[in-house]
């Protein structure tokens, strides 16, 4: 085998300790120029390959030695990454320097574009991953599985999956959208230890199903795309593990560099080493030439050089036929090796070790594979020109045409592969708008106030205002040398936060009480590895959300309390009392562009979550509002156009609330600030404007509920719509009314609230029965007038349909009466024989309260006379006094005679009520504290026998 001679210069100098150093090289597409790093060097050179004599371009913009450089695909970009923790990106091949995109705690490793330039991953000796968009610099997901330095890290072509490589030799499959791992293969490369100078790294094949890995046999191993099983293996002279390996253009061949400081050239599809190279030094890496035949190489001294003519003549070049590469079978060479040994001898027992590595042939899939190419020749009308052979063509021209037809399905699924897909919605802060150049924006907007910025020479301008001067203090402007993007307001304080802008701007969040007894009682913390995507603010607490997934939660004095791992990247995060909101996404994007988006409360003084589960967003919308309404429901907005608020109701659900459709105008949209039980607060913006300026001052405009409801026959949509709004806010009412009773507090500071919503739901109700009345929908009216809570609703609703000259109707309602009188006496029956009560005490309270009960006639009602008689009372006091002197404690011998007592007691009672002479009486309220006063007592003998509304759980403990 011919020797050549390669000429190298020295381009870095060597490590001061005179040990190894790992040394980067990269052609650009156009092979214009050649890109050199060195771990021992701080400075990046760009080299002029036709003038090699001429001093390079440098560019010197990292404190440290340089581990990692990567070039997008169009090499109108260069980025590099550092032992000072840092990775920057360069304009190419200008050299001029953009951004430090990202930074680590650790040394960066290795560094890879994907296929489209959009998106960069980044890894190193921290263990994780980050995958950043190279777009607007946000970094979309860090990826952590690996337990050593992750050396190695490849996007498929495909552009689905990402390898990566730790020094352990452990390989990952990432699935890209949901950032899962698919395949873990563990120790399968040699183990590098801390030996910085050497790199475990991998390669896809240019058409993306072939993983190439270096092996622990001194060999190069070859993984499938989608299985990861091992197809075949490259092994030659190399006497030492190898540390680099490089894909020619095409895809033939293979360049690996050993720590015996060989380089080989291999045709891959025949497993044959074709060329070497031994050289003084270990090769570091390499990089083929886009368009020529010449291969350009480093070693770990710093010297680099081009080996021209790498391929002889006589074979295929390696840039011949790249735009066919893509176009290749599905199973890359083991189609090659079934049609040669097939096609000579026609016998598969010649196939051995040697023809597939040490795997053996992956016959089922390769079966799977054909089988799926057959149904697709079948069933696609696109490709009905494509047939299959007949028996008496050659089986290579066979595995020709399935080959064809399964290039054209690749090429199809590699479009829709490629094609714009749904993105993820990006974190935002609720109240805040985008930034302006030499406008004041809003960092925070809400029913409390504003917190405003405005850039001006170089730093921030950040001023605090209350809608309600009389309600807050006077809080001065403050100047911002942090570049605050994201901001929360509530009575106490206020908190800001910045994401990471370049390498001396680490993310900070900073906290600034408005009432405090102690000087310095700001505080601030900085995050390194990690930025702040959303903040809120709650009764003692302020919360953070970071891109690591992290919720930070802190006291007001700036203690850490909590980190809460989230799963999955925040979208915007309120508070409200003790309760933290957080919206996070549970997966990727649906086809239909529907974001799936998680909620979650927690509530910070028990530590507990009582709340969890999906967002219902409309179809295709994103989140444009979360927070909690002034009574504390927590509810959102969507981009189009619907208000839902959560209810405990069904078991815990979203109501719409604001649909709308029907209440705007089409040139108008909503940004919504807040919200209270029946109205919205936003302000009304002008299309195509979708949020405020700051100056002029923006107008509030309250907007009152509307529920999406269907068109209905009934002509009453105004009505109907009061009626869901006035049950919806019933149930939170109730809800609030059991949770301060749970908690063992007074919950009768909400009865007159909720007498109130009862006696307007009934007046609603009343006015829907005549609509139906007059549109003939008498079974839809039946069925309102069951819902009404008052006994006097009831009787207004049977004066009205007699008005209404319906008598059957009337006959209908005023059995309903009567079913829900008995129903409600058989419930007061049964609180007096309840034989739980053991004192004389609740026993008189019982019985004042349950005394009478109203009686109906046994007759058919006549319409046109009253319902009820009055009779004259019984004296209640007389069976009082009677109970309490037969219960008192020195006549009473046991227990037993105390039941019968109670029961006597009861017997009295009951034959009153037969005799027609109690009048009808509000029942027990279960919210109230039972009482025994004797002026109460006294009150109830002799009152008028004028009805009370049923069974009230919310009334006062006293009728007024």
């Amino acid at each position: 085998m011919k020797v050549h001679t390669i000429k190298l210069r020295e381009v870095h100098k060597p490590a001061s300790n005179g040990g190894a150093s790992f040394c980067s090289v990269l052609w650009d597409q156009q092979a214009h120029h050649l890109i050199t790093a060195s771990s021992s060097d701080s400075a990046i050179s760009i080299h002029d390959p036709l003038l090699p004599s001429q001093a390079p371009k440098v560019l010197r913009h990292h404190r440290d030695g340089v581990t990692a450089l990567a070039i997008s695909p169009n090499s109108t970009c260069l980025a590099s990454g550092s032992v000072d923790h840092s990775v920057k990106l360069y304009k190419f091949p200008s050299g001029e320097f953009e951004t430090n995109i990202t930074r680590f705690t650790l040394p960066i490793r290795t560094l890879a574009f994907n296929k489209s330039g959009t998106m960069l991953a980044a890894a190193g000796d921290d263990e994780g991953i980050k995958l950043i968009n190279t777009i607007d610099g946000t970094i979309a997901r860090v990826l952590k599985a690996h337990k050593g330095s992750v050396t190695g890290l490849a996007f498929d072509p495909n552009g689905e999956y990402l390898a990566s490589m730790d020094s352990t030799g452990t390989v990952i499959y990432w699935e890209l959208h949901s950032g899962t791992t698919l395949h873990v293969l563990r120790s399968i490369a040699p183990n590098t230890g801390s030996d910085c100078s050497i790199m475990n790294v991998l390669s896809w094949s240019p058409d993306g199903e072939m993983l190439a890995v270096p092996g622990l046999r001194n060999d190069v191993v070859m993984y499938d795309r989608d299985t990861a099983e091992k197809l075949f293996s490259l092994r030659g002279d190399h006497l030492q593990p190898v540390c680099f390996l490089s894909w020619s253009p095409n895809g033939k061949y293979m360049a690996t560099s050993s720590l015996d400081k060989q380089v080989l050239i291999w045709d891959v599809e025949k497993k044959l080493d074709i060329d070497r190279q031994k050289f003084s030094e270990r090769v570091s890496s390499m990089a083929w030439k886009p368009i020529g035949n010449a291969l350009a190489i480093i070693d770990t001294v710093g010297k680099y050089g081009i080996w021209e003519s790498v391929i002889p003549s006589s074979m295929k070049l390696p840039t011949e036929g790249i735009l066919s590469s893509h176009s290749k079978n599905n199973n890359g060479l083991i189609f090659f090796e079934e049609e040669e040994e097939v096609g000579l001898s026609g016998s598969l027992s010649d196939l051995g070790e040697d023809s597939f590595g040490e795997s053996g042939p992956p016959t089922k899939k390769r079966s799977r594979k054909q089988f799926a190419v057959e149904e697709f020749l079948e069933e696609d009308d696109a490709l009905k020109e494509i047939s299959l052979p007949p028996k008496s063509k050659s089986l290579k021209a066979t595995h020709s045409v399935l080959n064809e037809g399964h290039d054209t399905v690749k090429e199809i699924a590699r479009r829709t592969t490629l094609s714009d897909r749904p993105k993820m919605q990006v974190a935002f802060q609720s109240g805040s708008t985008p930034t302006q150049p030499g406008k004041r924006r809003f960092l925070c907007y809400n029913m409390i106030g504003s917190i405003t910025t405005i850039e001006h020479e170089g730093y921030s301008h950040i001023e605090i205002d209350f809608h309600d001067t009389g309600r807050g203090p006077r809080i001065p402007s403050m100047t911002d040398h942090f570049g605050f993007t994201m901001a929360s307001l509530n009575e106490n304080g206020s908190v800001l936060a910045n994401p990471c802008k370049g390498e001396k701007s680490l993310s900070t969040l900073m906290y600034r009480p408005f009432y405090t007894w102690a000087n310095n009682s700001e505080w601030s913390m900085r995050f390194e590895g990690e930025e702040v995507k959303a903040v809120a603010l709650g009764s003692g607490w302020v919360a953070a959300v970071t891109s690591l997934n992290f919720i930070r939660i802190f006291t007001e004095g700036g203690l850490q309390r909590y980190v809460i791992s989230l799963d999955g990247p925040v979208v915007t995060a309120s508070g409200f009392g003790d309760q933290l909101a957080i919206v996070n996404h549970a997966s990727d994007c649906l086809p239909s562009d529907d974001q799936v988006l998680e909620f979650r409360v927690f509530n910070i003084s028990n530590s507990t979550q009582p709340l969890k589960g999906r967002l219902p967003l409309s179809p295709g919308s994103q989140l444009t509002w979360f927070g909690f309404s002034e009574e504390g429901v927590l509810s959102f907005y969507d981009s189009k156009g619907v208000l839902r608020g959560f209810t405990s109701q069904f078991g815990g659900s979203w109501i719409p609330l604001f649909s709308p459709s029907k209440a705007n105008k089409l040139d108008e949209s909503y940004w919504v600030v807040g919200m209270n039980s029946s109205n919205i607060f936003c302000v009304i913006c002008k299309k195509p404007d979708i949020f405020p300026q700051v100056m002029p001052k923006p107008i509030l405009s309250i907007i009152n509920f509307s529920c999406p409801l269907a068109s209905s026959d009934l002509g009453a949509e105004t009505l109907e719509n009061e009626f869901m709004l006035n049950a919806i806010r019933l149930s939170q009412i109730q809800d609030q009314m059991e949770d301060l009773s749970r908690t063992g507090l007074d919950a009768s500071s909400l009865d007159d609230d909720a007498f109130t919503i009862e006696a307007a739901q009934d007046k609603c109700i009343l006015r829907l029965i005549a609509s139906c009345c007059n549109s003939d929908k008498l079974v839809r009216a039946t069925e309102l007038v069951k819902l009404l809570s008052l006994d006097k609703s009831v009787r207004g609703a049977i004066k009205l349909v007699t008005a209404l000259k319906l008598p059957n109707l009337a006959e209908r309602f005023n059995t309903i009466l009567e079913e829900r009188l008995l129903e409600q006496k058989g419930e007061k029956d049964a609180i007096l024989l309840n034989p739980k009560s053991n004192s004389c005490k609740e026993g008189n309270t019982l019985i004042n309260k349950a005394s009478a009960a109203p009686i109906t006639s046994s007759a058919s009602p006549q319409l046109s006379a009253p319902l009820f008689k009055k009779k004259a009372s019984i004296d209640i006091a007389i069976v009082d006094k009677n109970c309490r002197d037969k219960m008192d404690t020195s006549k009473v011998k046991n227990i037993g005679e105390v039941m019968n007592i109670k029961l006597e007691v009861a017997e009295k009672v009951g034959n009153a009520a037969v005799e027609g002479n109690v009048k009808p009486q509000r029942p027990l309220n279960s919210f109230s504290r039972l009482k025994d006063e004797p002026e109460k007592e006294k009150s109830i003998v002799g009152e008028e026998n004028k009805p009370k509304r049923p069974s009230n759980p919310f009334r006062k403990s006293t009728v007024k």
